[in-house]
């Protein structure tokens, strides 16, 4: 018995020592994530998008592509003398700057006299340098001062407030969640010692998952945005600490029953790998689900975040045992289990009087429970999936959006972000008339062949590029609101009816349109193949089909519970204008995928317990043990997602507030009672056509009788 205590005790070591030698190699990757990250809406349109041929016309057009930086200077008693030659010398020097596309046009004045606008067009090429292009930009303006308000907005300062918001994920997200995991486990265990583990674990797994993530993205396999960095961080810490939980507490269980950790660890690891990689290997196939979508953001966030979990999912069943074998019954020091054979169900008071409570009201239980989620599904009402604006994006007030507000003021509010219609030279007159009829179209010029000098002319000769001519339409709505949308669908319809035009679409809110549609589309395509993919997977796991489709039943009615109260939160708490439309097919993936976890937890322990006590005894044994650690996990879970609200930006603190508020309806409504009441309820025929429903069903006659 020593030797093989000694030779588990060699292996421990040896993959600790491995797995620490990886973590040196993988960890410096963590903190670089951000080199490797875009977050141009454009680069994750579908190929076939209106939008993206149009932005592959334009390219036709320019020696360089860029994207616009609009300067706006605002003086509410008119601008003077002064403030003309202000903007003039910083036109001068914004001309001098690395990323900055020469000859700038000269200032725009607006009509009432109140403002002047200079666009400053940047080199598309820059990337993410882009941030650092504006961050010039608004150094060199200086901001406001003696009554002029100066900002620097449009696409490329919203691109570069973005790119400031993300670049917070490398360093106060990712300690934000480290603490939030520690506070977790220390109030769960109650010991100094055992939180090292799963927190040591969870870093484990993110520096692993991280090395692949920079890898592939930087090698153009996969792209990284940085909603998907904020994803993968909270994620893997919250799956993480989700499996080790699950682990250590199987593994306190079986100390009570062997002597030698090594042996303790061997039954505990037997019997929870199957659920953990089922619950993982569940995630994953979800989240892959993601290559199905036309958007390329989407398809990104797909491979990023299952990479993160089958880390994840290596780390915990290897590293983190290895951990556990070395730290023996010390890890739990002050409340180290003894070798007493004891009943684990004594052990969980307080969960055995619920199980005995819901064995005694089961089906009023889950009745009840079904009509209250029932009645939260009828927020859904308020739940409005739109395209956020420019001004709903952040959470605080940015240059970006002050900037918008200021030109809206002034100017028709799309100037320096035209939308692009590129049409046969023939046509563009026509297309030009038609364009100009459409409600919402403040202007429409051609771009004249030769260098602008002056205000632009519409009767310059248009520069034509292989028989097409480029037309800009001045918006009078903001380029990211819903008016502005409108006109562009309008505008599409319109100039496409135009005979022999081949009209071409394009833009800033043309991105926006077509992303939103897109976002569409995936919701009825991915959906119903991740339900079918998690029924599979739950069929074989339960080696049943009743089972599988009253669990996939409780957690979508979880989730529509979920988003009725979201949106109900959203609209009279948060006083958010809507969602954005990628909302809920990602709120979709993280809570089904996240909420069968806790399903496959409970009913993966349920079947096994119902094998060698019967159904009903099983259900009431399997709530009574998983009850605590179950609980504990979803509270992990929620409590890191609950940190992308650090992120000033709303569409993740509308995700992060969404499934921390799904897994706690999961784990304590779902998991907790309705689930087990149901399966109580329904008895042996849960497991149904398997066996086990057969020779349990008998086993309950002879019982009764």
């Amino acid at each position: 018995m020593s030797g093989r205590g000694g030779r588990a005790t060699l292996v421990a070591v040896a993959v600790v020592l491995a797995w620490l030698v990886i973590g040196g190699v993988a960890g410096p990757y963590a903190g670089r994530l951000s080199e490797v990250a875009t977050n141009d809406n454009a680069a994750f349109l579908p190929t076939d998008a209106e939008a993206t041929r149009a932005q592959d016309l334009a390219g036709q057009f320019v020696d360089r592509a860029t994207i616009p930086a609009l300067v706006v200077y605002e003086r509410p008693s008119g601008i003077t003398d002064a403030d003309r030659q202000r903007v003039s010398a910083d036109a001068a020097r914004f001309a001098q700057v690395p990323g900055v596309v020469t000859p700038l046009p000269p200032p725009i004045p607006s009509e009432d006299g109140q403002a002047l606008q200079v666009v400053v067009p940047v080199d598309d090429a820059e990337g993410d340098e882009i941030g650092t292009v504006v961050e010039q930009l608004r150094d060199i303006t200086g901001g406001d001062r003696d009554g002029l308000t100066v900002d620097v907005s449009g696409p490329a300062g919203l691109l570069a407030d973005l790119i400031e918001v993300f670049s917070a994920i490398d360093g106060p997200l990712l300690l934000v969640t480290l603490v939030v995991v520690l506070i977790i486990l220390l109030v769960v265990y109650r010991s100094p010692v055992l939180w090292i583990f799963p927190l040591l674990a969870a870093g484990m797994s993110y520096a692993l998952a991280s090395v692949f993530v920079y890898l592939l993205a930087d090698a153009d396999v996969l792209k990284l945005n940085g909603q998907a960095q904020g994803i993968l961080t909270v994620l893997v810490f919250g799956a993480g600490t989700d499996y080790a939980l699950l682990l250590i507490a199987r593994y306190r269980e079986e100390l009570h029953r062997h002597d030698r950790p090594w042996a303790a660890m061997r039954a505990a690891w037997k019997g929870a790998a199957p659920a953990i990689i089922a619950s993982g290997g569940t995630v994953i196939v979800s989240l892959l689900c993601l290559l199905l979508s036309s958007l390329n953001s989407n398809r990104a966030l797909g491979p990023v975040a299952a990479i993160g979990i089958a880390a994840t999912l290596l780390v915990m069943l290897t590293f983190l045992p290895a951990l556990l074998v070395l730290g023996g019954r010390w890890a739990f020091w002050p409340r180290r289990p003894r070798e007493d054979q004891v009943d684990p169900r004594l052990e969980h008071g307080i969960w055995s009087r619920i199980a005995g409570f819901v064995a005694r009201h089961a089906r009023p239980i889950w009745l009840s429970t079904a009509v209250v989620l029932a009645l939260l599904t009828l927020g859904l009402t308020q739940l409005g999936a739109t395209t956020l604006g420019q001004s709903d994006l952040f959470t605080q007030r940015v240059d970006s959006v002050d900037g918008q507000e200021v030109i809206s003021r002034h100017y028709p509010a799309g100037t320096g972000s035209p939308a692009t219609i590129f049409t046969t030279e023939q046509t563009a007159r026509q297309v030009a008339q038609v364009a100009q009829g459409v409600r919402g179209v403040a202007d429409v010029r051609p771009l004249s062949a030769g260098p602008q000098t002056g205000p632009p002319n519409p009767n310059a000769a248009p520069k034509v590029v292989d028989g097409r001519v480029q037309l800009e339409a001045t918006l009078t709505d903001p380029p990211d609101s819903d008016g502005a949308e409108r006109t562009i669908r309008e505008l599409r319809v319109a100039v496409h009816q135009v005979p022999g035009s081949d009209a071409v679409v394009g833009g800033f809110t043309a991105i926006n349109v077509d992303t939103s549609d897109a976002a569409k589309r995936d919701q009825n395509v991915i959906i119903p193949v991740v339900l079918v993919v998690i029924a599979v997977i739950l069929a074989l796991l339960l080696r049943a089909l009743l089972a599988p489709v009253l669990l996939i039943a409780t957690v979508l009615l979880s989730f529509a519970a979920t988003l009725g109260l979201c949106a109900l939160l959203f609209r009279h708490v948060f006083d958010f204008p809507g969602v954005d439309s990628s909302f809920p097919l990602f709120a979709f993936v993280f809570l089904v995928a996240l909420g069968i976890d806790y399903n496959i937890f409970l009913m993966s322990r349920v079947r096994e317990e119902s094998v060698r006590r019967g159904t009903r005894a099983g259900v009431l044994a399997g709530l009574a043990v998983t009850g605590g650690v179950i609980t504990s996990a979803g509270i992990v879970l929620a409590a890191t997602f609950s940190a992308l609200a650090v992120l000033p930006l709303v569409v993740l603190v509308e995700l992060g507030t969404a499934v921390a508020i799904g897994v706690l309806i999961d784990t304590i409504v779902v998991r907790s009672l309705l689930v087990p009441a149901l399966a109580y309820d329904i008895g042996p025929k849960i497991w149904w056509p398997g066996r086990l429903s057969r020779a349990n069903g008998e086993r309950e006659a002879r019982d009764a009788g």
